[in-house]
């Protein structure tokens, strides 16, 4: 499974986290890409190497589902019903053809990442094309650099302090920690385990210790895309 065409893809139009979703539009490069991972085997493939291949699909995906409707300002206005009708939304739109099968982006994150990987730094990983979310990476996700990668988001989104507060007094997280607690730990001190390692000081006192306060940051949801002219 080789990312080098969508890592080159990454660091050409995306910038600080935001995204040229017109120059992915136009680039024959993204097409040749997605039909890739449709055609993509992973047997043999390690754990690292296939959990990098599904946090790959669910981005690529994702800037796909922005390009194929031509949404310009969240991504939230895609597939939306009103009155008594059941709102479908965006991440069930079943778009995704990766290793030979047909998922919605729902089905990529929930039934394959959560579930198969178990691993809570996914979710600063996978970019639901909202400012609010974790900085899309200006490159793709490989299994021998994941761990690096992985931990390198954490730090980016952690520190961010449009996205998250806690080396303030009164800490302020993004709902990202809200939305999917259950995989962050069980209590407050499993929590503050899982953030020290990002921390030095008093900072990591206070979380290892499980006695901090938690309030929530709006989450953003216009679009993470560069502005155009």
């Amino acid at each position: 499974v080789n990312h080098a065409v969508f890592d080159s893809l990454l660091r050409r139009h995306v910038r600080d986290g935001l995204v040229d979703y017109g120059a992915f539009r136009a680039d024959a490069g993204f097409r040749r890409y997605l039909a890739a991972l449709e055609r993509a085997s992973l047997v043999g493939v390690d754990d690292d190497e296939r959990l990098a291949f599904w946090i790959n699909v669910y981005n690529a995906y994702t800037i796909q589902l922005i390009v194929a409707h031509g949404e310009r300002e969240s991504i939230r206005n895609i597939d939306r019903t009103l009155g008594v009708l059941r709102l479908k939304g965006p991440w069930s739109e079943r778009l995704v053809r990766a290793a030979g099968r047909t998922l919605s982006l729902d089905e990529v994150q929930h039934r394959i990442i959560r579930k198969d990987f178990h691993d809570p730094r996914v979710h600063f990983a996978l970019v639901s094309a909202a400012k609010g979310s974790p900085p899309l990476r200006a490159e793709a996700y490989i299994g021998a650099e994941l761990d690096r990668q992985l931990f390198d988001q954490g730090r980016r989104f952690l520190t961010d302090t449009t996205r998250n507060q806690i080396e303030v007094q009164y800490p302020r997280l993004s709902p990202i920690f809200t939305y999917y607690r259950a995989d962050f730990g069980n209590s407050r001190a499993e929590l503050g385990a899982f953030l020290a390692p990002w921390f030095n000081g008093k900072v990591k006192e206070r979380l290892e210790s499980g006695r901090f306060g938690m309030r929530q940051i709006p989450f953003d949801w216009s679009l993470n895309a560069i502005a155009r002219p």
